[in-house]
């Protein structure tokens, strides 16, 4: 991966200082991928380097992107210092690109598959010639045929070893050039010891070699690793898929009234812009002219487009869906709301970057251990006298049963099951600690629109209206694209549509036609004459012909069946429920009365979530956060951990640990209950590992262990771990 990064970064001629960012304080920041950071030990080393350098006041590394974040003071060093400390450390690093770091990322997994097929296919043929070389030790097999299987033992698993090994032997070979330890370092050991002293024993025509144990040995290290990279791989940054959502130009109005097209980074406040219908606004400003409909869910999450008009608000990223808009620029475009949404995910995704695995964490004292257990192991041998074949084999069964793939495993198993399970469930599972950290949580946050409800308006007072009504309110809705217009032109199919004639829309106010000469309108209360009801928690649309009194259209949005069953069933398993969103008062707060829900809160934007969030994290609450619109990017990627439902935006749908499909929250419960079952198979997994360490390695110290025997009885223990992981979906046939 090193090799890769340095190519892309001498093809790009990227220069580290072009990317450099200055912060409010005056500070730099920079953002980099580093390739080859794959663990705990790594994250380590990555944060070390930086923070040792002079004028660096903050570096923070996100294991699951491979990004870092390094801010320092520019006056006391450059960008291309920091790149050279990670270089002289053993990483490459190179500006953030998401391209780049996908490329990372497809590449690694490519090659362990790649390295776990070679080493299955060894692992089998060689185990096949030596079940003949066992047999042949108890009948009459001469030596000149057993010498010819362990010679075509040697030829398949040498080549074999060589090319699946690469991946511990280079993080061994970068950890020790570094004058450190990493846990791949017996492993490298282990197989290296093995396949040569077998390659010796072969020469020597010996009766026992172990090129069994090598690939084998490799087999199950690379499943572990290999499923550890894919999940850590479905990690992405979802801030940067937000920065999607921007407009990448914008049509500037010169004082002399003169349009050309700039990019948005060169706005700056005062200047005015056009915003043409259909267009993104391309960044924060007053409205001056025009009259429209935005669609603000970037803000909101509200799927209803809201009225604008001059003297209003706009925010960049928001689309306009009606008619064309003048606009002053207020914010520059790193000032812009949008620009605060990705800084909050960013951060939220940086706090996240500490999460270590118990086996990582172990990975510290494990190395040491068992090189010093296999060096006393053989120098013990030696003492009593021993051949050095014998103290030598003893020594290399150490290394390998103390071999951490029963360790490494103990989690992944769990999470292939436990992802197996909830798929069929319709739960895509994207984080790799997303259950365990579900298993911890104790609160749970809805949004409302498209996560408790299904963010599709419904006309609920159809029954009061009388069928020619109907009938004339659907012909004036079926030439509008709102989403209350296209909600009234399906519920009013079937009825007779009267003949309308010089139909057209009014920007930002409804539709109006004449029918029989006679002016008739449908839009909102304004535009109809009406009075909204303020009371009412749904939307409206107002039908108004000639002198007659308005009709209203009555809107609500559908809640998700089973609702509130499944909020009851989350409280039954001891969660504390609460309702956040960025919708009216009234809405929520009938809402939540349906559900039984009595904490909640309503005009709630993205910094208000995330305000509410780190006061619950603040009490020592671990919350989970479900939602669905753009606005709630930032709160899935702060919460503990996050659910979102399968029709979300986009940048929801990346930032959340867990994807459920269907109308139904069933899937949510679901999830909660294999997370909680999930964390106990991961104890109990563990509690295997290491009391199958404490009863093999005195065995193999003292002796009575050969290296083959050592490779099968880690083989074993990590058997018996996806044995016991099984039984996650046995539980789910005792549920049913």
């Amino acid at each position: 991966m090193t090799e890769l990064a340095a190519g892309l970064q001498e093809r790009a001629g990227i220069d580290p200082d072009l990317f450099v960012r200055k912060t409010a304080d005056g500070e730099a920041r920079l953002d980099l991928v580093v390739a080859g950071m794959h663990c705990a030990g790594c994250l380590r080393k990555v944060e070390g380097a930086l923070k040792g350098l002079d004028g660096v006041t903050h570096a923070r590394a996100n294991l699951s992107t491979k990004r870092v974040a390094v801010r320092w003071n520019p006056a006391r060093l450059r960008a291309a210092r920091i790149v050279r400390a990670l270089s002289e450390t053993g990483f490459t690093a190179v500006p953030f690109d998401p391209k780049l770091a996908g490329t990372f990322d497809e590449k690694e997994t490519r090659f362990l598959l790649r390295s776990l097929g070679v080493a299955g296919f060894a692992a089998a043929n060689v185990m096949l010639v030596s079940v003949s070389v066992w047999w042949g030790l108890v009948t009459d097999m001469d030596e000149t045929t057993r010498a010819f299987f362990h010679w075509v033992s040697a030829l398949i698993a040498l080549p074999a070893v060589a090319y699946a090994g690469q991946p511990f032997f280079r993080s061994a070979l970068k950890a020790l050039r570094s004058k450190q330890m990493n846990m791949d370092v017996p492993i490298a050991l282990a197989v290296i010891l093995a396949t040569t002293m077998s390659l010796v024993q072969t020469i020597v025509n010996a009766r026992h070699v172990y090129f069994d144990a090598s690939v084998t040995l490799l087999f199950f290290l690379l499943i572990g690793r290999y499923l550890d990279v894919q999940a850590r791989a479905k990690a992405c940054s979802a801030a940067e898929n937000l920065l999607g959502l921007r407009a990448t130009a914008a049509t500037l109005i010169a004082p002399d009234g003169t349009q050309r097209s700039v990019a948005v980074e060169s706005l700056e406040p005062g200047m005015k812009v056009l915003v043409a219908a259909g267009a993104r606004v391309p960044a924060d400003g007053e409205i001056i002219s025009g009259l429209s409909d935005i669609d603000t869910s970037l803000v909101t999450g509200e799927s209803t487009p809201e009225r604008v008009e001059p003297g209003m608000n706009v925010f960049a990223g928001t689309l306009n869906i009606g008619a064309p808009l003048t606009v002053r620029v207020t914010k520059r475009d790193d000032e812009s709301l949008l620009s605060e949404i990705v800084r909050l995910m960013e951060a939220a995704e940086q706090g996240r970057a500490r999460y270590v695995r118990i086996a990582d964490r172990a990975a510290r004292f494990y190395s040491p251990a068992v090189h010093v257990m296999a060096a006393a192991t053989l120098a013990l041998w030696f003492a009593l006298g021993a051949h050095w074949e014998t103290a030598l084999t003893n020594a290399i069964a150490v290394l390998i049963i103390t071999c951490p793939c029963a360790l490494g495993l103990a989690v992944p198993v769990v999470q292939v099951v436990a992802t197996g399970r909830l798929t069929r469930q319709g739960v895509l599972v994207k984080a790799a600690d997303g259950l365990e950290r579900l298993a911890q949580a104790d609160t749970i946050i809805f949004d409302k629109t498209g996560t408790l409800t299904l963010g599709r308006p419904q006309l609920v007072n159809g029954h009061e209206i009388g069928n020619a009504d109907m009938g004339l309110g659907a012909a004036l809705a079926a030439a509008s694209r709102h989403p209350l217009a296209l909600a009234l032109a399906a519920k009013g199919k079937g009825h007779a549509a009267p003949k309308l004639d010089d139909i057209r829309e009014v920007p930002g106010m409804g539709m109006e036609a004449l029918l029989g000469g006679e002016a008739v309108r449908l839009g909102n209360a304004d535009f109809a004459g009406a009075e909204a009801s303020a009371a009412h928690g749904g939307s409206e649309l107002w039908l108004k012909k000639g002198g007659a009194a308005p009709i209203c259209f009555r809107f609500e949005d559908t809640v998700r069946p089973g609702a509130k069953e499944a909020i009851a069933g989350l409280k039954a398993r001891g969660f504390a429920v609460e309702l956040l969103s960025g919708d009216r008062e009234p809405a929520v707060r009938k809402l939540a009365g349906e559900l039984g829900l009595d904490e909640w809160r309503a005009a709630a934007r993205p910094d208000a979530k995330i305000a509410r969030l780190e006061e619950l994290a603040a009490a020592g609450r671990k919350v989970v956060m479900i939602g669905d619109g753009l606005n709630d990017a930032p709160a899935l990627r702060a919460a503990h951990v996050s659910i979102s439902p399968a029709d979300a935006a986009d940048v929801s749908q990346t930032a959340a640990d867990f994807i459920f499909q269907g109308a139904k929250l069933d899937p949510v419960v679901e999830t909660v209950d294999v997370a909680r079952q999930s964390q106990r198979l991961v104890v109990q997994n563990f509690a295997l590992a290491i009391g199958y360490n404490m009863f093999a390695v005195p065995l193999a110290v003292a002796g009575y262990v050969t290296p083959l025997v050592a490779a099968l009885a880690m083989s074993s223990s990590s058997i018996i771990v996806i044995v016991n992981s099984m039984r996650l979906n046995r539980k789910q046939k005792d549920a049913a």
